[in-house]
């Protein structure tokens, strides 16, 4: 199946390998936006007239879309947010700040996202808590020593991303639950790098948080969710305050709306929600098999391709099947942001820097590097000519 007919930028001379940053829309989620700005453009949840009702119907099959995509147990377990940072977010500051107490112990992993490192040191700041950090060996894999041995008793919460935006590698996430829920802690998963690669089953990992971005997975910027277990959501207070999260006002006091609305105040992006939904709807007509094999197939190329230019050294696993479509890589006495410049005359686009993961950048003792990641949409054609404009890179900086 030709996918690419379906989005119009990639009709362009343009190598797009930045897909693990942000993915593109097909046409069939901007012409579901587009209907609802020319049919339902009306504020939701609040009127009582057509245009009101359409689009409250409209952002609620978006959650209902999200649920089922999730496999969550019911509708009402999913908060819309603008990304999985600020799904991250609220639960740091709505069972974390809470729930955690002195001498407790967070556990994270050194591969995390900023995103899923700051709310926690806010947390262990806060209440005095102390962070634990999960080490990979050198592939980048968990191994069940380190999960084991380091989440204890002490632990309260355990954040972990499903798949590493910088080595590819998926995380034994539903082991690191079972063992979280074997001391009594609770899990959050960040599900961002996931999403677009795999099904996900938040009842079959036990998550008690699960966040992702809409963005990530073919949707629009600005939309997002958290899946919450019910009866921990329905326990924490709301991360903000203000319009429609709220049941009843008095001058003093007020008493907050039912779930998922109290942790949604204000007018929420309805049609964020909608592009969302009709992501969804599209992925899963592509079918993941299909997106598992493609990614298969053309990490492979690209990483045999690789490994036959002199002085390019990829991060991770060996086993592209380990990388969902993300290999991160340096080049000898070339920086990252000379090779992505470089790449860039060539009309590919790569991502170059710390990749908002510096504390794996450490670990890894890197500063920075590139990282081409790749999505069903892209060709064996695509991966060609990135290696033929990778292979002149040092050339190019006169090395």
């Amino acid at each position: 199946m030709d996918f690419r007919k379906d989005f119009n930028i990639l009709q362009d001379d343009y190598i797009y390998f930045d897909n693990a940053a942000t993915s593109q829309r097909p046409a069939q989620v901007t012409e579901a936006m587009r209907v609802f700005n020319e049919t339902a453009n009306a504020n939701p949840l609040r009127g009582l007239y057509d245009w009101a009702i359409a689009a409250t119907d409209a952002y609620e099959e978006a959650r209902a879309q999200v649920a089922r995509f999730l496999n969550a147990p019911k509708a009402q377990d999913i908060i819309f947010t603008r990304n999985t940072t600020e799904a991250i977010n609220l639960v740091a500051y709505s069972y974390g700040l809470s729930h955690v107490q002195e001498g407790d112990e967070i556990v994270l992993s050194v591969m995390e996202h900023h995103s899923n490192i700051l709310p926690w040191q806010m947390v262990a700041r806060e209440k005095k808590a102390r962070l634990v950090y999960l080490e990979p060996d050198e592939e980048g894999i968990l191994q069940p020593s380190e999960y084991e041995g380091k989440i204890t008793e002490k632990t309260k919460i355990v954040a972990i991303g499903h798949v590493s935006n910088v080595l590819g590698v998926t995380n034994p996430v539903k082991e690191i639950v079972a063992r979280a829920h074997a001391v009594g802690a609770v899990a959050l998963v960040d599900g961002a790098q996931a999403v677009p690669h795999m099904r996900v089953d938040v009842r079959d990992i036990d998550a008690d948080f699960y966040a992702i971005s809409g963005h990530k997975m073919l949707g629009p910027f600005g939309i997002g969710a958290l899946y919450g277990r019910t009866r921990l959501l329905e326990e924490m207070p709301p991360f903000l305050t203000g319009g429609e999260m709220i049941e009843y006002v008095e001058r003093e006091t007020s008493t907050y709306a039912e779930l998922p609305h109290k942790f949604e105040a204000g007018t929420v992006n309805a049609q964020g929600a909608v592009g969302m939904a009709a992501a969804i709807k599209y992925l899963e007509e592509v079918g993941y098999d299909t997106i598992k094999e493609i990614d298969h197939r053309l990490t492979t190329r690209l990483m045999e391709g690789m490994k036959k230019v002199p002085h390019v050294h990829i991060f991770g696993s060996p086993d592209p099947a380990r990388h969902n479509g993300i290999v991160t890589f340096t080049i000898d006495d070339v920086h990252p942001h000379d090779i992505s410049s470089v790449l860039n005359e060539d009309k590919v686009c790569i991502r170059a820097g710390h990749h908002c993961a510096q504390v794996l950048m450490q670990f890894l003792n890197v500063n920075s590097t590139a990282r081409a990641s790749l999505y069903f949409y892209n060709t064996e054609e695509e991966v060609d000519r990135f290696l033929a404009a990778l292979a002149g890179v040092r050339g190019v900086m006169g090395l």
